[in-house]
């Protein structure tokens, strides 16, 4: 069964209030952009609560597996990959974009051709990886093994 929602509360991080991310949007419950950059959180006086920022990741994801089955190889490594593995490309592209995944050519050419070892290894030597690297390293290992035992404890 799918973890994408953990995966992602636990690799964005679950807070309820709006928060600044990285790089300065306000942002809400793990992740999702909710104003413009540097627009004051005095604007957004609210809470979401767990199951409801849940939903509306789920909602965004529903999005984003579309826009990925209109890449063609992104759809070709789709067709290769189990549930952990779909699960990898997808917490990308809720993190990096579609646009974002579609620039891992090496690694989308490898899961394509099902080396999911080259795969992890393409990931690895990204800008993203130097960037977030826990969450590139735990990534790749999923790619790796088509488990999700990295997060066994995490979830």
């Amino acid at each position: 069964m799918s973890q994408i929602i953990a995966v992602l509360n636990f690799e964005e991080g679950y807070v309820d209030t709006p928060y600044f991310d990285t790089l300065g949007f306000p942002t809400v419950a793990g992740g999702i952009r909710i104003g413009p950059k540097g627009a004051s959180l005095s604007n957004y006086a609210f809470r979401v609560p767990r199951r409801v920022g849940d939903v509306w990741k789920q909602c965004i994801l529903e999005n984003k597996i579309q826009e990925m089955q209109a890449r063609e190889p992104i759809k070709r490594a789709l067709a290769n990959c189990n549930e952990a593995r779909t699960d990898v490309l997808l917490s990308m592209a809720y993190q990096l974009g579609v646009d974002g995944v579609s620039q891992f050519k090496n690694m989308l050419n490898a899961i394509a051709e099902e080396n999911f070892a080259e795969a992890a290894n393409a990931m690895l030597t990204s800008l993203w990886a130097r960037q977030t690297p826990g969450r590139a390293r735990r990534h790749a290992e999923v790619m790796r093994t088509g488990t999700y035992d990295v997060y066994r404890g995490l979830l």
